[in-house]
């Protein structure tokens, strides 16, 4: 009967409990600390048991300057039976508190006196340390207790403190022991490791595990130690020299190619085309079967499908149908027919063979998914020929077909960005109402920034005439008619100057000016945008997309940090913040976060 007595009277007293300590932390917070104090001290006594509302009263009485007071209860604390040598870096801490930096060592040292009596304090004492940021004093602390009793593992805390001094070699070192005790640690240190090396491969970060890594290769030539080799050389964009050492990895283990392949996506990703080839290459060479073998064939295909001119393009349809010998034309190679009869529509302009043949593909016995797929490539290719009825109704079937799937969404979007291109904007908006809840987060931005183009352009002007012509130059943009997509924005800001649209137009068309190379052209629309719309919407895409090309296509480094700087102060909450952060402090010289 006691005992359920006293679990009612705590059920009873915990919303009580959990009220007042909030009612004593909001006091805490706004500066109230006479408040703060009667509450805690209320806490502390009912609760002789609970450290953390005796630790409460001593910091509220270190606001109020009640230096003796807080010591006192220190100590009278650290006099009880329950041993809590942390308390004296408490103590420690209210006397630097008053500038008694001797009494403040000395009570740091008593508290570190107590491992020789048991290693098992070190946690409390060496968390308080680090608490106070009494960096050296929780080296020292977790050193000695590793030291004393070699079961205990604090390289976890060590490395990251480590980091913190500045001591790299001893935190690349330390998290290398923890990543070689268990793997299971290898995604921390790595996600540790990016916060010091930058792309830079002199950076002495760079530099420091590079050659701690190499070090221990030639000591131990454990695996391990290859595929953190190939991360670095991946954050420096160093690909040919993550190739050797993917490379040693798959005659090490010769398990699979994965490493290899995702090595090639990077590096294809970040347009060095060279090194891609060579990856995807070798894949080929070492493939174990036919499908991996023809899935680098098609990655091959890709690189020379970008870096491809005119003169190449007879070569590329022959080595297609080289492939289609080899592996034939059945759904086996249905991704390798989506690839071909988009390079014939999309680049040769042989749109009409090119729905034929995937109205062929799609009548093949596939999965769902890979109709979904065929379908989508076919509905594409209608819309690139001004055929929109028959685009709506195949982006309609993938939505019936694979409805839970991330493609039906996709479809979803195209369905309301071939309705723009129609003209029929009110059908437009709805589609993208419903996806501006999409669970792809890409696909919901992209649904909002049309639906708002949409919106805005449509306030003013209810013929919308200037968002048809938008529109219009939008679809002969999509369809590599870039002169004349230029002229058409051309004729919008000469017969609709000061409306609305005005700002979606130079962007539009700076866009289509870097594609066509001219650069200087690109360069004038984003500083008229800048200029004249610096408070709108798009002003840190002008920004960005300005410094970017500053950086990248015109040389002139020095520009390109002022404008990535603008979005750093400006717009925080722009979605090239980080992005814009980065890039400017890469080219100030700094170390990358």
């Amino acid at each position: 009967m006691r005992v359920l007595v006293c679990i009612l009277f705590c059920l009873i007293s915990l919303p009580s409990l959990a009220q007042s300590e909030a009612l004593a932390n909001n006091y805490f917070e706004q500066g109230e600390y006479e408040k703060a104090l009667s509450v805690y001290k209320k806490l502390a006594d009912s609760n002789p048991g609970r450290l953390d509302y005796t630790l409460a009263v001593v910091k509220t009485l270190q606001q109020l300057e009640e230096f003796d007071e807080a010591e006192a209860l220190l100590r009278k604390n650290l006099n009880a039976r329950r041993r809590l040598p942390q308390l004296y870096v408490e103590l420690g801490y209210n006397y630097s508190l008053q500038s008694k930096d001797s009494l403040a060592t000395q009570a740091n040292r008593q508290a570190i006196s107590y491992l020789n009596e048991s290693p098992n304090y070190a946690y409390p004492i060496g968390k308080t340390f680090e608490n106070y940021s009494l960096l050296d004093e929780a080296v020292e602390v977790y050193e000695t207790a590793m030291r004393l009793e070699p079961g205990m593992n604090f390289n976890n805390q060590l490395a990251r403190i480590y980091g913190e001094l500045g001591q790299l070699e001893k935190m690349f070192n330390t998290y290398l022991n923890l990543v070689q005790s268990n793997l299971s640690y290898r995604s921390i240190a790595q996600r540790n490791f990016s916060m010091y090396v930058s792309e830079d491969p002199s950076n002495e970060a760079n530099t420091i595990l590079r050659k701690t890594l190499v070090r221990r290769l030639q000591e131990n030539p454990d695996v391990l130690y290859n595929e953190l080799l190939s991360w670095l050389f991946i954050q420096q964009k160093e690909y040919k020299k993550a190739f050797i050492q993917e490379k040693a990895i798959y005659k090490r283990n010769g398990e699979d190619l994965i490493g290899i392949v995702d090595l090639g996506f990077i590096a294809m990703n970040d347009e060095d085309y060279d090194n891609a080839k060579d990856i995807f290459t070798y894949a080929i060479e070492n493939a174990a079967t036919p499908e991996e073998k023809l899935r680098n064939h098609q990655y091959l295909l890709q690189i020379k499908l970008e870096t491809a001119t005119e003169e190449a393009y007879e070569a590329i349809l022959t080595e297609f149908q080289t492939l289609f010998d080899t592996y034939g034309r059945d759904r086996q190679t249905y991704s390798l027919q989506i690839d071909y009869n988009h390079f014939l529509a999309f680049t040769m302009g042989r749109k009409d063979e090119a729905i034929s043949n995937l109205k062929e593909l799609a009548k093949k016995n596939m999965s769902s998914y890979q109709e979904a797929r065929v379908k989508m490539e076919l509905a594409d290719i209608l819309v690139f020929s001004e055929q929109f009825n028959q685009a709506l109704i195949y982006y309609s079937q993938i939505q019936s077909k694979v409805k839970n799937d991330v493609l039906a969404q996709e479809a979803r979007f195209k369905v309301a960005k071939t309705s723009y291109y129609k003209g029929d904007f009110e059908w437009s908006q709805v589609q993208l109402d419903v996806l501006k809840k999409s669970a792809s987060q890409l696909i919901a931005n992209d649904a909002m920034e049309l639906s708002l183009m949409i919106r805005d352009n449509s306030l003013e002007d209810s013929t919308q005439t200037a968002l048809k012509k938008f529109a219009r130059a939008d679809l002969l943009a999509l369809q590599n008619k870039n002169s004349a997509a230029v002229s058409a924005l051309d004729e919008i800001l000469l017969n609709h100057k000061g409306e609305k649209i005005e700002d979606e137009v130079l962007l539009k068309q700076a866009k289509i000016y870097e594609k066509m190379g001219r650069f200087n052209n690109a360069e004038a629309n984003y500083l008229k945008l800048i200029e004249f719309y610096k408070e709108d919407i798009l002003a840190d895409d002008a920004y960005f997309h300005l410094a970017k090309l500053y950086e990248t296509k015109l040389a002139q480094p020095e520009k390109a940090k002022q404008f990535y700087e603008q979005i750093i102060y400006d717009f925080a909450d722009s979605i090239y913040f980080i992005e814009a952060r980065k890039r400017f402090r890469m080219l100030r010289g700094d170390e990358i976060e």
